[in-house]
């Protein structure tokens, strides 16, 4: 049984965005600051990956850890027991259609970078910075 009403449950799930959020924004102030320019969204790439650096023929698909199964992060391995069929169905679903667009984006010739949330933590910044810049010099 869901603790929230339904429109309670609504509300909360109206907030969930696709773009612009917190982890993403953060990874875009860190990547500008290090000197790269990139693209958002691209609607003609499969995916849309959040931030595209075509100079660097590369995507960044910023993943919360609990909609996209972080490998690392306790989010991924919990689901919900409210309506589990539900959630399981679409969760898994969320997990095939990235792996579907990352094999189509490396077959058009794109490097895939994936951020996960739990890496955009103030504490793992740094971290993160030397990620990016070595999945970068890689080109």
């Amino acid at each position: 049984m869901d603790k929230f009403t339904e429109e309670k449950r609504s509300e909360i799930m109206s907030k969930v965005r696709s773009e612009d959020t917190k982890p993403e924004m953060k990874v875009r102030k860190l990547l500008h600051s290090m000197g790269y320019r990139f693209r958002l969204h691209r609607r003609d790439l499969p995916g849309k990956p959040d931030i595209v650096l075509p100079k660097y023929k590369t995507v960044v698909f910023v993943n919360g850890c609990f909609w996209h199964g972080c490998p690392t992060c306790r989010h991924a391995s919990v689901r919900p027991r409210a309506n589990a069929d539900y959630w399981n169905r679409k969760l898994d679903r969320n997990l095939q259609r990235d792996r579907e667009n990352y094999a189509k984006l490396t077959e058009l010739g794109w490097r895939v970078v994936i951020v996960w949330e739990c890496e955009t933590k103030d504490k793992n910044i740094p971290q993160l910075r030397e990620r990016l810049k070595e999945e970068l010099t890689l080109s």
